[in-house]
Order: structure tokens, then C-alpha cells, then sequence
């Protein structure tokens, strides 16, 4: 197939250091080129992918100084994709909502998935406005608050089996925390849930300037006054899989309606269990007892961490690969793809407009 994947700007793919959609937008493209698919990347100039890199915008926005408001760029790129659609059997957007009236015309040949946290009030009138637009959710619990749509499907994310390394034995006796200082990811609750066991914490985690006052008033001063508190900042990739494969175990103690949790599927590659609260996706994405310990309170996760340490990290790593490869998740990408509409009834003489020829079998 002919695949256009069209990522945010914000942050190459993929990203070089915090960037959750940028990263799985990598995983995917990678495995539909490995898997011999013709795949073109809209994505910052800065990008490295074995696809066909389209840039649109020299390097991540978020890197570049001189920008002050990301939407023109993004608009730039909508309309070289708006010239380019005839080219593709499918566009596959991780964008969130800004292309919708782009691709009325050719809506019945793209999927959009949905990173985000679908609960913010003001997302429902413009999802009512949208009803026929293909979406895809992460997990089944991302959809609860939405009105009724098309959805395509829900396609867990999925990371290379030989990205992060498996670690039997890990080095360290401590507990990890990965990901981004909010309120909503709750660094405070795994501040407590260490102080109560006895052991080390390490935080790894960005601190975006929307969350800057909350890290200075609650968080760095818990940092601070916790001589088992270990503060580390946003780390990248090499980083991680010494960070994750010798942590005990990582916490995930959150406190919203979490869309997925990429991280809790990174510490399973590493044969790391999750100690995580039962909020969102986490009940899908752990398997309670075997990958990890589902909790619902500060005491709970306190109570179990002794048996987490014990957990075996063989079936832990077994897991994440019958559930979480790359190759999954590139394969229920292609089922959704190949059951679009558009991309059973339009893609084939659209391709032999262009003088190529075309192959969508559906691979049972």
C-alpha cells in the first residue's frame, strides 16, 4: 500500500527526548516500511525515518527559537497534504483535530487516531460537527466521553521488540517514575509511596511551562525535603533502558483518564512490573498480577510493592511482546486501512490514474 503517516511538528519522529505520539508515529512507520509498504512521513525536517521524509518545517517547532505560534507551520503542512492526497491509498493523521474540514473530499480514504484525553468538554460539539471522519482510539476507555462517531477501531500502541533491552536482574533497588511532571501524573503520590516502603526514588520526568508553578510549589520542595528522592530530568532514549531495566519497579501513579501510558509498556520491554493506579487505559494495558500490580490508593501501592520486586521479569517481558511489538500494532493498522471505504472503492483507480498499480489483499 501507498501510506501517507502525517505526525505534529512539534517534535520530530522521533522526538529527541519527551514525546509520546511522536514516538509511536516512528514505531510505525519503521514496521509499514519493514514490512515492505510505500510510506511517505509529513513530519519536521529533522525527522529519521527509512520512509520517504516529506519535510514540513526544518526542524521540530518546539526546538526552533524563532517560532511563537505553531499553527501557521501546521497549516503549510495541511495544505501540501491537501495537493498530495490523490497520491496515497490511505493518510493516517496524528494531529489531532485541525485537518477534519481539510478532508471532507477524502475522508473515506484516512483514519485519524486520537492521542489525547477525549474529556475536555469543548471536544464534543466539534466531534458531533464530524460524525463521518474514520477515528481510531488507543484504548477502549479513551472513547467513554465521546458522542457517537466513526470509529475504525482501537489499536493499542506497540514498540520494537529490539528497542529496549530485557533485564533479568536489575542493578539498582529503587523504584522508577518516568514521564512528565502534572498534577495528573501524581510524582507526589510516587514521592509518598517510596517514603512509606523504605526506598529509593528516581524521577525521571520533563517539566513543561505549564506545569513549571506546580513543580516549584508542590513537587521540588517534596524533591527537596526527601533525602531518598532522587530528581533526574527528562532523559532520552539510551537512557531509558538503563533507567527502566534496573528500577525494581516503576510507579504509574496517576490521577486522570490516561488514553494510554506508553511508559508502562516501555518498563514491561525491560521485564520491569508496573505498580499503577487503575485510572483510563491501565486496566487494559496492565495484566494485574503478571505484568504488573493494579491499586487504588497510596496505601495499596505501599502494601505491594514487596510483591512487584518479586514478580517474574521473564513473564513480564513475555507480555509485552504477545501484546505490545511494533509488528502488532503495524498489522492493525493495515486491517483498518484496508476496511476504509474509500480505500476498497477509490484507492484502486486513483492509483491507476497515476499509472501505478495496486495491492490490497487482505491478509486473513
Amino acid at each position: 500500500m501507498k501510506i501517507a503517516q502525517i505526525a505534529p511538528l512539534a517534535e520530530s519522529v522521533p522526538p529527541k527526548l519527551y514525546g509520546g505520539t511522536e514516538r509511536i508515529v516512528s514505531y510505525l512507520t519503521e514496521e509499514l516500511v519493514a514490512q515492505g509498504h510505500n510510506v511517505t512521513l509529513f513530519a519536521s525536517g529533522d525527522s529519521v525515518t527509512d520512509a520517504k521524509l516529506a519535510p514540513c518545517s526544518d526542524v521540530a517547532l518546539r526546538l526552533n527559537p524563532a517560532v511563537r505560534d505553531h499553527l501557521p507551520h501546521q497549516v503549510v503542512m495541511l495544505e501540501e497534504i491537501r495537493r498530495r492526497a490523490h497520491e496515497f491509498d490511505v493518510l493516517h493523521f496524528h494531529i489531532d483535530l485541525v485537518h477534519f474540514p481539510l478532508i471532507r473530499d477524502f475522508a473515506d480514504r484516512t483514519v485519524t487516531t486520537l492521542h489525547g484525553r477525549l474529556d475536555l468538554p469543548d471536544l464534543k460539539p466539534f466531534y458531533k460537527a464530524f460524525p463521518d471522519i474514520p477515528l481510531v482510539s488507543v484504548s477502549n476507555d479513551q472513547r467513554s466521553p465521546m458522542p457517537p462517531v466513526n470509529w475504525s477501531g482501537t489499536v493499542y500502541h506497540g514498540l520494537p521488540t529490539n528497542l529496549l533491552p530485557f533485564t533479568e536482574k536489575p542493578k539498582g533497588n529503587y523504584l522508577a517514575f518516568l514521564g512528565r511532571i502534572s498534577p495528573e501524573k501524581r510524582p507526589d503520590r510516587a514521592i509518598e509511596i517510596a517514603t512509606k516502603v523504605g526506598m529509593p526514588l528516581k524521577i525521571a520526568a520533563k517539566i513543561d511551562n505549564a506545569d513549571r508553578a506546580y513543580w516549584e510549589t508542590v513537587i521540588e520542595p517534596l524533591v527537596k525535603s526527601h533525602a531518598n528522592v532522587e530528581f533526574i530530568g527528562e532523559i532520552n532514549e539510551h537512557q531509558k533502558a538503563a533507567f527502566l531495566g534496573n528500577a525494581g519497579a516503576l510507579l504509574f501513579p496517576i490521577d486522570w483518564p490516561e488514553p494510554f501510558g506508553l511508559v508502562m509498556i516501555e518498563a514491561m520491554a525491560c521485564g520491569t512490573p508496573v505498580i499503577a493506579f487503575a485510572c483510563g487505559s491501565v486496566p487494559e494495558v496492565i495484566d494485574n498480577g503478571v505484568s504488573g500490580i493494579l491499586v487504588d490508593s497510596v496505601t495499596e501501592a505501599a502494601e505491594n510493592v514487596e510483591w512487584a520486586l518479586r514478580m517474574d521479569r521473564k513473564k513480564v517481558r513475555a507480555t509485552f511482546e504477545k501484546r505490545f511489538s511494533a509488528e502488532r500494532m503495524a498489522r492493525d493498522y493495515l486491517d483498518i486501512y484496508r476496511n476504509l471505504s474509500g480505500v476498497r472503492m477509490k484507492a484502486a483507480p486513483l492509483r491507476r490514474a497515476n499509472g501505478q498499480g495496486l495491492d490490497l489483499q487482505i491478509v486473513a
